[in-house]
């Protein structure tokens, strides 16, 4: 039997998680969970790793939670739903902390969880044919765990109206929402990501990290003394690494034709 999820490093430094799940959607259940957890801890860990993308085999790139896995846990004790419901939270926090750009490739459908997880990376690009959805008020239940991600994404009026909507929108839709940041053909998905890879992999990998943790730290913070304090510590610190002096000094020869 195939694995459910691919994990690889290539010779560029990129981690490449893939959904392999194709004959059932790549719908989470509490294995595929668990595998994408250690994948993201252990890119995240490599030193090797420079950027992180996130695919899917198949026409779909996930379908959000496996329905025998989400029945099986509604009959379960209370502690034990609510110890599995914590695993996709925890997953989807590492994804969004990850000290690395984090890049999803989203070739088709991504509903639900599929959502949260494109939500939780920094940068998304989609085929015109992928589609996406929050369906979960059909089924009685709610998008709950991927919320804070899903609302960060696109906004907390927007993530209502679909919420309770349930209605599927397209690639076009999900640009204008802020959900997915290109949108292109088919056949152009792996030319996009490679573009994006590419200029991600000029730039200094810890001051991308640093980048990443400081936008999720000023957001929706006031600007007040206390934040302009935090801002100007973080790039005084920044601008005194020696990587950082060789950078500039180097940005400087070259533009002197040195």
């Amino acid at each position: 039997m195939a694995d459910a999820l691919v994990c690889s490093i290539d010779e560029a430094g990129v981690g490449r998680i893939r959904f392999n799940r194709p004959q059932i959607h790549n719908a989470f259940d509490n294995a595929l969970i668990e595998s994408l957890g250690a994948a993201i801890e252990a890119l995240g860990a490599d030193a090797r790793v420079r950027a992180v993308v996130i695919a899917a085999e198949g026409a779909s790139f996930c379908a959000g939670g496996d329905l025998a896995w989400m029945l099986r846990m509604g009959e379960a004790p209370d502690a034990d739903n609510v110890a599995d419901a914590l695993k996709l939270a925890r997953v989807l926090g590492a994804l969004a902390t990850l000290p690395k750009p984090t890049l999803a490739l989203v070739q088709g459908p991504a509903y639900g969880g599929g959502v949260g997880v494109v939500a939780a990376c920094d940068i998304a690009i989609a085929a015109e044919e992928a589609r996406f959805a929050l369906t979960e008020v059909r089924l009685g239940i709610i998008p709950a765990v991927i919320s804070p991600y899903v609302v960060a994404a696109i906004g907390a009026r927007a993530a209502a109206r679909y919420a309770l909507m349930a209605l599927p929108f397209d690639a076009a839709e999900a640009l204008r929402l802020g959900l997915v940041h290109e949108v292109v053909q088919a056949g152009e998905l792996e030319s996009a990501g490679a573009r994006t890879l590419a200029a991600l992999g000029r730039n200094s990998t810890a001051a991308m990290a640093e980048a990443k943790a400081l936008m999720r730290a000023v957001a929706g913070r006031p600007v007040d003394a206390a934040l302009m304090e935090e801002t100007a510590q973080a790039i005084a610190r920044a601008r005194a690494r020696r990587e950082a002096q060789d950078r500039i000094t180097a940005f400087l020869k070259r533009k002197q034709g040195g």
